[in-house]
């Protein structure tokens, strides 16, 4: 394992700050909401304050804080932050991001989950935080041949706790880190004490239906409007990552709408996403979306794996996950029910529906997430 520094060369920003003030600006929409999209002078702002004000240097910083390390894993480098508690006994756990996500939606939990008794817990809701960046995000190598679904990356999880001298440790993640949590409870069995998801991934009980509660009527209608009006981005993603990727790594504005919009839709607010999020937060996100060119690799994440997640929300499965779980159902679609969860996720500890926070609560609800995250360990612990 090496020691890593993030280090971004200032002709990488002189670059970005460049290309954003030579963007070629389509016309304006032709509504009077976000019904075709980000509208153009929300972009032209966002990309304004992008180019004249956002300073990189201080996110950098913030991941330099905390020590960080790349490993090569299964022909891969894998970036990763490996923060310990001042308590030796602290639960080793690993938390996963998705997409558009990075390590960066972590930042603001980190010091509470590693050391409690500084941030209102309890000694015993200590971690040793282990936050990979995962493969074709971030800092970590992009592969350059296919086979690196959520399956092997869930592998290369269990080699790096291995790495850690962690033979038991809790997983925990939202969005891709759900699904990747999900299948390393069930690769290793023996070395997972826990998971805790946001949320677990189900299929609706279509067969009684007839039975729902006005809740589970609504959780579905949800999910089928997401999938009828906002699935466009899947499609693209599982389908032609490539060609999506031209458009991304070549202009910061494009790559900058493409995630932004998904920080206005699927965060928890009322009408303002930077009443949850600030604009430097997003823009540290998508910064290092684009300053590592992951554009194109990122999302082909979708083109490997989305078949086997969308089978998880489409049917029954006999998939059944028997390693304690604890579940967090944020303000995000999808939002099962606990005995939809029940059917698939056999031994449920803990389970919560926050009044707050959406897809990505630990960044927009750091204290919240906290709490959950300490809740759902004490449970699997029995504590």
């Amino acid at each position: 394992m090496q020691p890593f520094t993030v280090d971004v060369p200032e002709a990488a920003l002189a670059d970005l700050r460049d290309r954003l003030r030579r963007t070629r600006w389509p016309d304006r929409e032709t509504v009077d909401d976000w019904s075709q999209g980000v509208p153009l002078a929300v972009m032209q702002q966002l990309c304004a304050y992008w180019r004249d004000d956002y300073n990189w240097r201080r996110c950098e910083a913030r991941l330099n804080s905390h020590p960080q390390f790349i490993t090569r894993i299964d022909g891969l480098d894998i970036h990763f932050l490996h923060v310990r508690s001042p308590n030796a006994d602290a639960t080793p756990l690993l938390l996963t991001h998705g997409w558009p996500g990075s390590v960066v939606e972590f930042l603001d939990v980190i010091e509470p989950l590693v050391d409690p008794t500084s941030h209102g817990g309890r000694v015993n809701d200590a971690f040793h935080l282990v936050i990979p960046s995962v493969p074709g995000y971030g800092f970590s190598a992009h592969p350059t041949a296919t086979g690196w679904g959520i399956e092997r990356i869930a592998a290369a999880w269990a080699e790096l706790m291995r790495r850690l001298g962690y033979d038991r440790y809790g997983a925990a993640g939202g969005d891709w880190g759900t699904s990747i949590s999900t299948v390393l409870a069930k690769q290793s069995r023996d070395a997972v004490l826990g998971i805790h998801l946001t949320p677990p991934l189900v299929a609706p009980d279509w067969v009684n239906r007839e039975n729902w509660t006005a809740h589970e009527h609504a959780s579905a209608e949800l999910l089928e409007a997401a999938t009828r009006s906002g699935a466009g981005y899947t499609a693209q993603h599982s389908t032609r990552p490539q060609t999506l990727g031209y458009a991304l790594l070549d202009s910061p504005a494009g790559q900058c709408a493409w995630i932004f919009e998904k920080f206005v839709e699927w965060s928890d607010h009322d009408g303002d996403v930077f009443s949850v999020l600030s604009p430097d937060q997003i823009l540290d996100n998508i910064t290092l979306y684009w300053l590592t060119r992951t554009g194109a690799s990122s999302t082909r994440l979708y083109w490997e794996s989305i078949a086997t997640v969308n089978e998880w929300f489409t049917s029954a499965t006999t998939d059944t996950v028997d390693v304690p779980t604890g579940a967090s159902v944020f303000k995000d679609t999808p939002r099962p029910s606990r005995r939809w969860a029940e059917q698939r996720f056999t031994d449920i500890r803990y389970w919560s529906e926050p009044e707050r926070g959406g897809h990505f609560a630990a960044f927009e609800q750091p204290a919240l997430f906290v709490d959950e995250l300490r809740a759902s360990f004490a449970a699997i612990a029995g504590s």
